[in-house]
């Protein structure tokens, strides 16, 4: 009877680890790469069960912006995807290029990288930023953060509450913290442009990895509630605005990450945007398959892709 029992016991607890092995961490944290490398991260899949509920639902479960997990798996339903098909989780990625210090937030990719001090590690969070508009767009910057504020009230700017009375919505001067607070139970400031604009969360379902907030940066509730608890007063916050990320990785292998750039009319395409490359993004595509660096600006998948030339793997396996 006790071989048994620790039979079953061990059987039990070999399948919670198996479990806990396949089921995704809430927090996206990545040890950071060796020197000369920026990649980060590795792919999951999915596949969808019988109602196995929308593309944003999917998204929140694996920690990814909804944007990024679209992109990733291009004609898919966002409302009803279809039953057994397999789904790209995009949890990999290129590190922007920029000091890999307090936050790095790239409004392109809809990514907040946060590097904690003394740590070899990386945590990377799906994020929602400003909705087209000259008001309502989010700036990039190098700033600080200012200060922090658990359960917010917050103060909708006369531009904000002019939007909403043009749409029939009349917005109180200060909405006081609960269930009703559209910035959720945690504000970050950032100390640029008189503080007008925060890390905050939500209480929507929907929106983190799109373009939906009146400018500010908007996180999942669970997610802005771990940076509150890290991040102090003083820690940098550089805001980038980056679609195309490149990277000579160790050993030669040449890798891309592209995303859409960020429309600036109603009217954009961000899938058919031209995107600019930087003299040094063009000695990069000189030195990469440029067949497969086509296709992939093309995409716009925004994971990394492979463009080492031929020649260059067969050098890297002698």
């Amino acid at each position: 009877m006790m071989t048994q029992r620790l039979t079953y016991w061990l059987t039990l607890l070999a399948l919670v680890a198996t479990v806990a092995m396949t089921l995704p961490a809430r927090a996206n944290t990545w040890p950071l790469p060796p020197a000369g490398s920026r990649l980060v991260g590795e792919n999951r899949f999915h596949v969808v069960e019988n109602d196995g509920g929308s593309l944003e639902a999917i998204a929140k479960k694996y920690n990814v912006g909804f944007l990024a997990l679209l992109q990733a798996n291009p004609g898919v339903d966002p409302y009803v995807p279809r039953a057994g098909s397999v789904l790209t989780i995009p949890l990999q990625s290129l590190l922007p290029d920029a000091p890999r210090e307090g936050l790095v937030i790239n409004l392109a990719e809809l990514r907040l990288y946060y590097y904690p001090p003394g740590q070899n590690n990386v945590t990377v969070y799906p994020i929602g930023i400003g909705q087209l508009g000259g008001d309502t767009l989010t700036p990039t910057m190098v700033t600080t953060v200012s200060d922090k504020r658990a359960n917010p009230t917050w103060t909708p700017t006369a531009n904000i509450r002019a939007r909403y009375k043009a749409q029939g919505i009349e917005l109180p001067a200060v909405v006081p913290a609960g269930p009703d607070n559209p910035m959720g139970h945690h504000a970050i400031r950032l100390a640029a442009y008189g503080g007008v604009y925060l890390l905050h969360g939500t209480n929507a379902d929907f929106g983190i990895g799109m373009r939906v907030s009146s400018g500010c940066i908007r996180l999942r509730d669970g997610d802005i509630e771990a940076l509150f608890r890290e991040i102090a007063p003083g820690t940098k916050v550089n805001i980038i605005n980056t679609p195309i990320k490149v990277s000579e990785e160790p050993g030669g292998k040449r890798l891309v990450e592209i995303h859409q750039p960020l429309s600036k009319n109603i009217d954009d395409d961000p899938q058919t945007l031209p995107i600019v490359l930087t003299p040094a993004m063009q000695a990069f595509k000189a030195g990469a398959n440029s067949q497969v660096m086509e296709r992939a600006m093309e995409a716009r998948a925004g994971m990394p892709v492979d463009v080492t030339l031929p020649h260059a793997v067969a050098q890297q396996t002698l």
